[in-house]
């Protein structure tokens, strides 16, 4: 059956109060939802870094060793360059192999100054390395902190929020979903999450401007859904408003 306006009204009205209570409940959490899920972020984000740095150490050990490795078959050539140079026959093979040992020693140079280049990364990576992972304890103290935080409150209202979205969902079944529509959007653009308001003192009581006395009447009247010609949000008189949070 095609409901009233005043039926429409007041389903309106009851959705407001009970979303009026989990924003209630919400807003007693506070920024704690957000702090948990950035300190969260955080942590993955110092592990993932931390892990990086650690394959970066491991690969400039390994580096370090084939350098090493590099030295130590450069001066077991070197020794096998020289000893070749007693059985020269002319000086043809003495400059070829004379040449080899001086190859033979730029590498090794070559490869001393990677390994001090090395050793000096791995230092500043450890440097990094060591903060990193103070900044993740701290960020791990932290979010235990904040987590405990949110669970005392969340345990606090975890069922009444629960009562209170099953309550909403039933309200919802009884308003068209062109009404419907039109509060989710009010309340989506409303600081407050208020769609739907009083006439408080001849003003609306959600961006508190003045009402003509003509309009408040026909508000009381409940013929038609009139808006706030300010803030656009769906207006009830104040004796509905008592109805319903009586009934509630």
């Amino acid at each position: 059956m095609e409901q009233t306006v005043e039926q429409k009204l007041k389903a309106l009205y009851e959705l407001q109060t009970i979303h009026s209570e989990i924003d209630k409940i919400r807003q007693v959490r506070g920024e704690l939802p957000m702090e948990v899920a950035d300190l969260e972020d955080d942590v993955a984000g110092l592990e993932t870094r931390i892990q990086k740095i650690k394959y970066e150490l491991d690969d400039l050990e390994d580096e370090i060793v084939a350098r090493k490795n590099t030295i130590k078959d450069a001066q077991t050539n070197i020794k096998k360059y020289e000893a070749q140079l007693n059985d020269v026959k002319n000086n043809r093979e003495y400059e070829a192999i004379s040449k080899e040992v001086e190859i033979q020693g730029l590498d090794i140079q070559v490869s001393e100054k990677k390994i001090r280049e090395f050793g000096f990364e791995i230092t500043t990576k450890n440097q990094v390395y060591e903060k990193a992972l103070a900044d993740l304890e701290e960020r791990k103290g932290d979010l235990d902190v904040k987590k405990q935080e949110l669970d005392v409150i969340t345990s606090e209202t975890q069922k009444e929020e629960e009562d209170l979205v099953a309550n909403a969902e039933t309200a919802t079944a009884n308003i068209e979903e062109r009404l419907l529509f039109a509060y989710n959007r009010l309340r989506k653009n409303a600081k407050n999450g208020l769609a739907v308001v009083t006439i408080r003192r001849d003003s609306c009581s959600g961006c508190f401007n003045q009402i003509p006395p003509q309009r408040q009447s026909d508000i009381r009247q409940r013929k038609k859904i009139i808006v706030c010609e300010h803030c656009g949000r769906i207006l009830v008189d104040e004796q509905m408003a008592l109805t319903v949070e009586e009934e509630a």
